[in-house]
């Protein structure tokens, strides 16, 4: 089995020869693939471990999958690519949930699901309805009323503006990424801060008329001359 530089090292090549290789201009969708995170030694020990744990729990069925080390690595370097804009330990547990919820060797795309976990369970919604919701909201932002809290921040990460001034097909993809990030970020566990909205005074003063302020002034000039 190969190590982990030479994995990662493998997997930049391709992704440059990839690039290098394509004779199309990048566009907006090229430019969100671009941002993914690149693979590190975590993520290259998390797939090992994946792999492995796949290899004890669907015996039969790997060794059917996986009948060289070819496909093998083929396989592991798609899944890292595909899955290194998770958290380690997010594609730890999305191995440990398809593993106690099914007896089928999982494809890429049930994994990415399991990654994702289930948003409902933590008042989230799904991305296009957090996306609609998120390009709907009044002004000012921090005092919309929103569904959840990742709403607000993925819409703040992605620019208004740019949500406001650009066709779904090309803010949707962005925001997409920003909100599914942070999403999983609330599953993880972490307590987002609440939109920054401005407080409202403790009381409210009742302004003075002309002739109090005039008073005022008067006796401000007075307190000057002693």
């Amino acid at each position: 089995m190969q190590d982990s530089k030479t994995l990662i090292n493998q997997v930049a090549q391709e992704i440059a020869a990839s690039q290098n290789n394509s004779t199309t201009a990048a566009g907006p969708a090229d430019s969100a693939q671009a941002q993914r995170s690149a693979p590190t030694d975590a993520h290259v020990d998390a797939i090992n471990q994946v792999f492995a744990l796949f290899r004890i729990n669907y015996h039969n069925q790997y060794y059917s999958a996986f009948k060289d080390n070819e496909l093998l690595n083929q396989a592991r370097r798609l899944w890292l690519n595909s899955l290194a804009h998770f958290a380690p330990e997010t594609i730890l547990r999305g191995a440990r949930k398809v593993i106690e919820e099914s007896e089928y060797l999982p494809t890429l795309h049930r994994m990415i699901r399991a990654c994702q976990g289930e948003p409902e369970k933590f008042g989230l919604i799904d991305a296009h309805a957090a996306y609609v919701e998120a390009c709907r909201a009044s002004s000012p932002k921090a005092a919309y009323h929103w569904s959840h809290a990742a709403v607000y921040h993925a819409g703040c990460a992605s620019d208004w503006y740019f949500l406001a001034s650009n066709p779904e097909k090309i803010a949707f993809p962005i925001f997409e990424r920003h909100y599914l990030k942070i999403c999983e970020r609330v599953i993880n566990g972490e307590q987002l801060p609440a939109p920054n909205a401005p407080a409202l005074p403790q009381t409210i003063e009742t302004p003075l008329s002309r002739e109090e302020n005039l008073k005022r002034m008067e006796e401000l000039r007075k307190q000057l001359d002693i």
